[in-house]
């Protein structure tokens, strides 16, 4: 007896989401998944969802049955069974199973027992306007304390109650992956330009007869440039009114 052909449904979404040909090797899938579920992760500050599909599609692409089921059928077919179904598992589970065990730096081998992220380093930086305006490059010498290689974080190697040779038993962050420095961007008070948001305000005085005649002065740009700052003729300038 023959059953009704399944109805066609999207074939592709998988290969894009690994960012891999239709005709793909199983070890092509395997140096995609890599690469974008260690990006992805969330313990890497990685974006949850998109490390759930690419649990999913590499656990359908990478299963020779389930990826013949979705070449012909789609993904519409497995999510109705054919197969066994379209990657219903924990994307941690399947992260797990894949690296055998953490790739970055721990020994967790369940999801409960994923590496705890360090806290953040907030570093105040100050800078000047023109370095704002203008932009800059600066070079800073900053130390974190990461886990020991020889001990992996213990303090002592396994087995032995010395203490380890690499950290004198300190094991610097264990179970810990390092956290994000953060430069917060302070701006020096500038002698001569004051900035509210996006515009540059300057202060500069005029006598009597220039706000009613006319006047002119050069003022110096925060990139260096010399711009001649005038009046049009008969303008009457009133206080705190001209912009240019």
């Amino acid at each position: 007896m023959f059953g009704r052909a399944p109805k066609k449904s999207d074939n592709t979404k998988y290969y894009e989401i690994l960012g891999v040909s239709k005709n793909a090797s199983q070890d092509d899938l395997k140096k995609a998944y890599r690469k974008a579920a260690i990006k992805n992760h969330p313990d890497k500050g990685g974006d949850p969802e998109k490390f759930k599909e690419l649990a999913q599609a590499y656990e359908v692409l990478s299963d020779p049955e389930k990826r013949e089921i979705y070449d012909q059928y789609g993904e519409d077919a497995l999510k109705e069974g054919m197969g066994g179904g379209g990657g219903g598992h924990d994307p941690f589970d399947i992260f797990q199973s894949f690296f055998g065990g953490s790739p970055f730096g721990g020994g967790g081998s369940s999801r409960g027992r994923r590496q705890r992220r360090g806290e953040d380093v907030i570093h105040p930086l100050k800078v000047s306007l023109e370095d704002l305006y203008n932009g800059t490059s600066k070079k800073l010498s900053l130390s974190r304390n990461v886990i020991c290689a020889k001990c992996k974080g213990k303090g002592s190697k396994s087995g032995a109650s010395m203490k380890c040779s690499g950290c004198q038993g300190s094991g610097m962050k264990p179970e810990t992956i390092t956290g994000d420095i953060v430069f917060l961007l302070q701006q020096r008070e500038h002698p001569k330009f004051k900035r509210k948001g996006d515009d540059l305000f300057v202060e500069h005085t005029l006598s009597l007869t220039e706000a009613l005649c006319g006047f002119q002065f050069i003022l110096t740009h925060l990139d260096g440039r010399q711009l001649l700052i005038k009046s049009n003729p008969g303008e009457v300038v009133k206080p705190g009114k001209f912009q240019f």
